[in-house]
């Protein structure tokens, strides 16, 4: 799976939507697949037109744990929006997570401004989810 880093600096050599609409769809097939019984109405997220799955693993202090992330979509795009947030959240504290607006990074690269409204929609449900269970585990 590619970093947050490395998504930036692909987006950056591509100057059209159609490049950078191919870039998201194979973010999305290096994206491991959820394991069916992590397909539960608990793990999907709300509020996204296709499909979303997100699953959360803390790892380490209790107080303020590394949040691992899983993700899964049926839709191509979608999977692919998914390979980003999980990119921009995944590995990183419950603190930092709490306090990191991915939409800052996303304006950076283009990528909202090229979305549908239910796509952008859907991307702003999944990095609510995440920043919430983030807020979650620190106030825990």
């Amino acid at each position: 799976m590619a970093s947050l880093d490395e998504i930036i600096d692909d987006f950056s050599f591509l100057d059209d939507w159609e490049d950078r609409y191919r870039y998201v769809i194979e973010l999305g097939k290096g994206l491991p697949d959820l394991p069916d019984d992590m397909k539960t109405s608990a793990n999907k997220v709300m509020g996204c037109a296709s499909q979303v799955w997100l699953v959360t693993h803390p790892e380490g202090d209790p107080e303020n744990p590394v949040l691992i992330f899983e993700g899964d979509s049926d839709a191509h795009i979608v999977r692919g929006l998914v390979a980003i947030v999980l990119a921009t959240y995944s590995g990183k504290r419950a603190s930092e997570i709490a306090g990191l607006d991915a939409f800052d990074i996303f304006s950076k690269i283009g990528l909202v401004e090229n979305l549908s409204s239910q796509r952008s929609n859907g991307l702003r449900s999944m990095v609510n989810r995440i920043r919430e269970e983030a807020r979650v585990r620190v106030a825990a």
